[in-house]
């Protein structure tokens, strides 16, 4: 299985820990507030768009609403094959991390 990329498993993350409120808008709202960095709208809504694409997340569209001038928002679920794919990434990632020794800061530098 391919490796996600860091920004591939932020995405997927957030739509699976928002649920039936994972849109775009959502997404990165909680990405941001997680890494306390500021992501552009283009950096969401591509990765978002790529999953969908590969099958890792299924997209669906909601009812229109006046609020938004009558468009309706593009939510998100994760797949069975997105849920591997995060498995899978941290399966590696917990191995790498596993052979490390304790990080700690070195007074010398």
């Amino acid at each position: 299985m391919k490796m996600l990329s860091r920004a591939e498993e932020l995405v997927l993350l957030a739509v699976w820990r928002l649920g039936d409120e994972a849109y775009g808008v959502s997404v990165r709202k909680h990405i941001i507030r997680a890494t306390n960095e500021d992501w552009s709208i283009g950096a969401v809504y591509v990765p978002l768009d790529r999953l969908t694409k590969q099958g890792l997340l299924r997209a669906s569209q909601g009812t229109p609403t006046p609020e938004r001038g009558g468009r309706s928002k593009r939510f998100y679920k994760l797949t069975t094959r997105g849920l591997e794919a995060l498995r899978h990434t941290r399966r590696v990632q917990d191995s790498l991390w596993s052979e490390l020794p304790e990080l700690k800061l070195d007074p010398e530098g």
